[in-house]
């Protein structure tokens, strides 16, 4: 179980990630401008095919979330070596992120799994994350997963993202029972 819940409309908290490109970037936060917004993807791992062809369909897709004002990036508890070996093997040309930690995870509401095997991975991991975020770190739209079954499609989240900026759409989902 996760121990917090983010929720749409509350900030994101920022989090500085390491990249295997070298540097960092901090999510939760426009490193570019005040006009740019962030989609972060959490990926559960290199053991994952289906992470590997949704980071794939997200390069596909890069280009059109840069000139929509959205910059990617996907991160994971992988350490650098298995995020290297991603971004290699997938030729991802965005930022990824690695050593996502246990507390990271909870923080952000992430579902943790426990490996299947030592065959599977060798430590815990986040199930899938999709968070697009205003430029002010606000969360627009908030999806997190219990499975790798389950996950957003990438163009239908490009297409809102249009939507909701060339029509100053209201975050949707925050009304307090």
């Amino acid at each position: 179980m996760t121990d917090t819940k983010l929720t749409a409309g509350q900030k994101f908290p920022e989090t500085i990630v390491s990249l295997v490109a070298g540097g960092e970037v901090t999510l939760g936060k426009s490193d570019s401008n005040v006009d740019r917004w962030q989609l972060v993807i959490v990926y559960r791992g290199k053991h994952c095919p289906i992470c590997m062809r949704y980071l794939a369909q997200l390069e596909g897709l890069k280009n059109d979330f840069e000139a929509a004002g959205v910059d990617v990036v996907a991160v994971s508890g992988d350490g650098i070596e298995k995020a290297s070996a991603v971004a290699d093997e997938n030729n991802l040309t965005f930022p990824v992120g690695y050593d996502l930690s246990v507390n990271q995870m909870k923080t952000f509401g992430l579902y943790i799994s426990d490996p299947r095997s030592p065959k599977e991975t060798d430590q815990l991991f986040p199930e899938p994350g999709l968070f697009v975020l205003r430029p002010d770190g606000t969360i627009q739209i908030i999806d997190i997963s219990n499975a790798p079954f389950s996950r957003p499609e990438l163009g239908a989240i490009l297409r809102g993202i249009r939507f909701i900026r060339e029509n100053d759409y209201p975050i949707r989902g925050t009304h307090a029972a």
